[in-house]
C-alpha cells in the first residue's frame, strides 16, 4: 500500500508561514505520509495529491493573496479531496488560548473548496522581519515569535489521523 501524498502549500511574505508549513510537512512525513511543501504561488495543479493543507499569513485582516489565488486556481480539484486551511498571524498568545475563527476571506475560501477545517496559528515578527512597518511594530513592543511548535505538530497529527482513517 502506498502512502497518501499530501501537498502543504503556503503563502508568506516574510517566512513565518513557510516555517509553519515546513513543520506541518515534517510531522506528516513522520506519520508516514508523503508530504511535499511548496509556496502556494508555485502550485498550478493539485491533481497528483490525495490531500492538501493550504496556509497563508494574515495581515490587517487579509489572507495571503498567494494562498487565496492558489485556492481559486485549483478550486475544482480541491473540492474533490480532503483540504485543511490554516492562517498565521496573531502576534500574541491568543491562538494558543482559544480557537480563532477564520477571517471572512478565508471563510469564503473554505466554502469555495469545501475545506474540512481551518486553524489559526500564532505568527512571528522579529528583528529579522524586514520592512518599515515591522520595525515600527517592534519599537511599539508588538513583536515576538508566537508560533507554537507543539500546537502545530498536534494539528498535523490530527490531519494524519483523519487521512489514515479514510
Amino acid at each position: 500500500m502506498t502512502s497518501k501524498r499530501v501537498l502543504v502549500a503556503y503563502g508568506t511574505t516574510h517566512g513565518a508561514t513557510a516555517g509553519i508549513a515546513e513543520q506541518i510537512g515534517k510531522t506528516l512525513r513522520e506519520d508516514g505520509l508523503d508530504a511535499v511543501v511548496v509556496p502556494a504561488g508555485d502550485v498550478d495543479d493539485v491533481r497528483n495529491y490525495d490531500a492538501v493543507v493550504l496556509g497563508g499569513a494574515i495581515y490587517a485582516g487579509h489572507w495571503s493573496g498567494k494562498a487565496k489565488r492558489c485556492a481559486e486556481r485549483n478550486a475544482d480539484l480541491l473540492r474533490h479531496r480532503p483540504v485543511w486551511l490554516f492562517s498565521s498571524g496573531p502576534l500574541d498568545r491568543s491562538a494558543e488560548e482559544r480557537d480563532i475563527p477564520p477571517v471572512p476571506a478565508v471563510a469564503r475560501q473554505m466554502q469555495l473548496i469545501g475545506a474540512r477545517e481551518h486553524k489559526t496559528l500564532g505568527g512571528s515578527l522579529t528583528a529579522r522581519t524586514p520592512g518599515l512597518l515591522a520595525r515600527s511594530m517592534l519599537r511599539q513592543g508588538k513583536g515576538g515569535d508566537f508560533r507554537d511548535p507543539d500546537r502545530i505538530q498536534t494539528w498535523a497529527h490530527h490531519i494524519s489521523a483523519e487521512l489514515s482513517a479514510a
